[in-house]
């Protein structure tokens, strides 16, 4: 039987735990890891990564510093964004014109140069997400409090930073009672989220190498991609670039992850990007 990209991945793929995974900047020279011959291809998730987390969504921002130093790597070598978010709204966020931007973990795509693509199979499930919407805002009026519920083009977030611990088991089964009848859903964790979005064989990690393939830049012994990300979504940007690049974790997200190095927080990426540009 013929496996797939993703089914090759996982295989080949060693998890191992995060208090395991060293520290960027102790275990080796940063030049060994990033040597100056290779073309740097930066992928960056945003939330946890370039902004702060944040008790609201609404809320999250970079800083000027953070945005100043993300404008000299983009002077230098490729640069995107994969997120969560709504490609439009993390475009926002960032403000940078020549950076590519991947929303809804991958679903949308832009950059310079005509770069372009909206995930064929998803723009059909729209209906059911604005259904699926209506009832979670319906189902969730009465409490617990403390939920938000953020609909983003592909994907609706229910979010419970601010809600009561001990009501997560009610509002796990609020979601499930909802999405009953909804097979081509599927849910997906995250920290203090649970994100509703279609059940296809499309994540981060497919949208890396969709970035890379249109690029030329997959498999390009010349190209050097890296991911730096947060969540446990990030894992799959991790594990497509396993034996071809570098995935760095930022912080811990409490399960076993594929990524090479790690760095501390939000802190540690703007070092990090600083110590990129400077090395280029």
């Amino acid at each position: 039987m013929i496996m797939s990209t993703n089914e090759l991945i996982e295989n080949e793929t060693e998890l191992r735990e995060t208090g395991s995974i060293p520290l960027l900047f102790e275990k080796e020279n940063f030049k060994d890891i990033f040597p100056e011959h290779k073309k740097l291809f930066l992928f960056l998730d945003f939330d946890g990564t370039l902004s702060q987390i944040v008790n609201h969504p609404e809320d999250a921002c970079i800083t000027d510093e953070m945005k100043e130093v993300l404008e000299k790597c983009a002077a230098k070598f490729k640069v995107a964004i994969v997120s969560g978010r709504d490609m439009n709204d993390v475009k926002r966020r960032v403000g940078i014109d020549n950076l590519i931007y991947a929303g809804s973990h991958g679903f949308r795509i832009t950059g310079p140069g005509g770069l372009s693509m909206e995930y064929k199979e998803s723009e059909k499930l729209l209906p059911a997400l604005d259904q699926i919407e209506e009832k979670l805002q319906d189902r969730f009026s009465d409490g617990p409090k403390g939920v938000q519920i953020e609909r983003k083009r592909y994907a609706i977030a229910v979010h419970y930073r601010n809600a009561d611990e001990g009501n997560l088991n009610e509002i796990k089964n609020k979601i499930k009672n909802v999405l009953d009848g909804y097979s081509e859903m599927k849910t997906g964790k995250g920290k203090k989220i649970i994100e509703i979005k279609p059940d296809l064989d499309w994540h981060k990690g497919n949208a890396i190498k969709w970035i890379l393939d249109n690029l030329g830049c997959w498999n390009n012994p010349e190209v050097l991609p890296a991911y730096v990300g947060d969540d446990v979504t990030d894992e799959d940007g991790f594990k497509m670039l396993y034996n071809n690049g570098v995935g760095i974790l930022v912080g811990s997200h409490g399960e076993l992850s594929a990524a090479r190095y790690k760095l501390n927080d939000v802190d540690d990426v703007y070092y990090f990007l600083q110590k990129l540009f400077q090395s280029r």
